[in-house]
C-alpha cells in the first residue's frame, strides 16, 4: 500500500509562534493579516509584513497559507482587493476562503484556492463543485467522520485537509451567531467572544426557581486530540493535518507541532506504537486544553466530549521569572536577570522571543558571581549553559504544576 506522508500544517498569530512552528517541524503555516480572517481578535500580522512572512517561510521550505476566511461586506471590497493583490505579489501558496465573493476574486487573480471548513463540505458532490470552480484543496467540515472522509477522498481528485488537534466549536463548522446576538461581535467576521463556553443558568417564568444547566458546559466541546489514532488518519489518505491554535502560546505550538511531527515520522519508520502515543498524549496535556476528544472521526461525540469545567485543563503552567540580558554564542552561556519569583536546579524553563521563537530547557547548572549555586531569587543575575541560541530581552518563564 503506497501511503503519502501528510503535510503538517500549524497556525501562527505572531512571529514567536511562526518561528516556533517552523523550528519544530511544520511543513506549512496558516496565518492572517490585519483584516478579513476569523481570528480578528488574535494577534495577526500586518499586511505590510506579508512579504517578510512569506519569504521567511519559503527560505525554510515551509508553505504559506493566508486565511481570508471571514464573511465580507460590500464596503470591504477595497480592503479585499488590497489583501489579495498583496497575496498574489508575495506568492502565498494558498488562500483559505469560503465566501463566494472572495472565491471569485481569488479565481480572478489566479490565486491558489483552499476552501475553508466554514463552507461545511461534507460530501463528494460539494467537493467536485469546488474543484470545478478552481479550488486545489478543501478543508472538510469538522463534522465529517473518518469513513466519510475516505469516501470523499476516493471519489474526488482534490487535496483534503482536516483538523487533527485544537479547539472545536459547538456550531456547524464554526458558523455561529451567539456572540453576534449577545454582544454585536460576530464569529463570522473573526470577533467571537466565546460566550458559549461559560456556565449558564436557566430560570422558570415565575422567577422562583433556577437551575445550572447540567454538570457540563453543554456548548463548550473539549479540544480535539487525534494522536492516539493518528495512524488511521494517515492511512485514510488525508493530505494535510491541521493544528488549530492561532490564539494560543508558543509553547502550545511547540508541543503540538513536535508531537504530531514525531508521530507522523515514526509511523513511516514503522516505530509508532501504543506506548509512544501515550507519552505524546501526556505531553500534549501539559499545554492549554479544555480536555480532549476524538471529535467526529469515529461518529457523533457523546456527552463526555463536553468540558467539565471552564477554561484551561493543562497539567502545567508557566510563571514569568525574568529576562535575558545576554547570550554568549561561543561558550553557549545564557545570562538572565530574575524579575519575579525564584529558580533552582532541575527547574524547567521556557524562553520566548520574536526572533528566538520558543526554547525549553532543564536547569542542570546555575552560576552566580562565578560560583555554583542551587537557586536564585528575584533581583539576582545568573548564568547557565544553554545549547540553543536565545537573544537579549527574550522572556524567561518557570514551569510549575497547574
Amino acid at each position: 500500500m503506497n501511503i503519502k506522508k501528510p503535510e503538517l500544517l500549524a497556525g501562527a498569530g505572531d512571529w514567536k509562534m511562526l518561528r516556533t512552528a517552523v523550528k519544530y517541524g511544520a511543513n506549512a503555516i496558516y496565518f492572517g493579516v490585519d483584516a478579513l480572517n476569523l481570528r480578528a481578535k488574535a494577534s495577526n500580522f500586518a499586511l505590510d509584513e506579508l512579504e517578510e512572512v512569506v519569504n521567511y517561510l519559503h527560505e525554510n521550505n515551509v508553505d504559506a497559507h493566508l486565511t481570508v476566511n471571514a464573511v465580507v461586506y460590500d464596503d470591504q471590497n477595497e480592503k479585499l482587493d488590497l489583501v489579495l493583490k498583496e497575496a498574489k505579489r508575495c506568492k502565498v501558496d494558498y488562500v483559505i476562503a469560503w465566501d463566494m465573493a472572495i472565491i471569485e476574486k481569488c479565481l480572478e487573480y489566479e490565486l491558489p484556492l483552499c476552501i475553508s471548513t466554514q463552507a461545511s463540505v461534507s460530501n463528494s458532490g460539494a467537493a467536485k463543485m469546488y474543484k470545478r470552480l478552481g479550488a486545489k484543496r478543501i478543508v472538510l467540515a469538522r463534522e465529517c467522520t473518518l469513513e466519510q472522509i475516505k469516501e470523499i477522498k476516493s471519489n474526488v481528485d482534490i487535496e483534503i485537509e482536516t483538523f487533527v488537534h485544537g479547539a472545536m466549536c459547538v456550531a456547524v463548522s464554526g458558523r455561529c451567531f451567539m456572540s453576534h446576538h449577545a454582544f454585536g461581535q460576530s464569529a463570522n467576521t473573526g470577533e467571537c467572544l466565546q460566550n458559549c463556553r461559560r456556565e449558564y443558568e436557566i430560570h422558570d417564568t415565575s422567577g422562583e426557581t433556577s437551575f445550572i444547566i447540567g454538570t457540563d458546559y453543554v456548548m463548550s466541546p473539549k479540544d480535539m486530540n487525534t494522536i492516539e489514532f493518528i495512524d488511521e488518519l494517515i492511512e485514510a489518505g488525508i493530505d494535510s493535518f491541521k493544528i488549530e491554535g492561532r490564539k494560543r502560546s508558543p509553547e502550545y505550538i511547540a508541543k503540538a507541532v513536535s508531537n504530531y511531527r514525531k508521530a507522523i515520522d515514526l509511523y513511516f519508520e514503522g516505530n509508532l506504537n501504543k506506548e509512544v502515543k501515550q507519552e505524546m498524549f501526556e505531553d500534549l496535556s501539559k499545554v492549554y486544553n479544555r480536555g480532549f476528544s476524538a471529535g467526529f472521526y469515529h461518529g457523533i461525540p457523546s456527552g463526555a466530549d463536553y468540558t467539565e469545567r471552564y477554561g484551561n485543563q493543562a497539567t502545567i503552567k508557566k510563571m514569568y521569572v525574568g529576562k535575558v540580558l545576554n547570550y554568549y554564542k561561543q561558550s553557549k552561556i545564557a545570562h538572565i536577570k530574575l524579575e519575579a519569583g525564584e529558580i533552582e536546579l532541575n527547574d524547567i524553563l521556557y524562553i520566548t522571543g520574536n526572533t528566538t521563537g520558543f526554547v525549553e530547557t532543564t536547569l542542570q547548572s546555575l552560576m552566580k558571581d562565578e560560583k555554583q549555586v542551587d537557586k536564585a531569587i528575584k533581583g539576582e543575575e545568573v548564568t547557565f549553559f544553554l545549547n540553543e541560541l536565545i537573544r537579549t530581552r527574550d522572556q524567561v518563564y518557570k514551569v510549575v504544576p497547574a
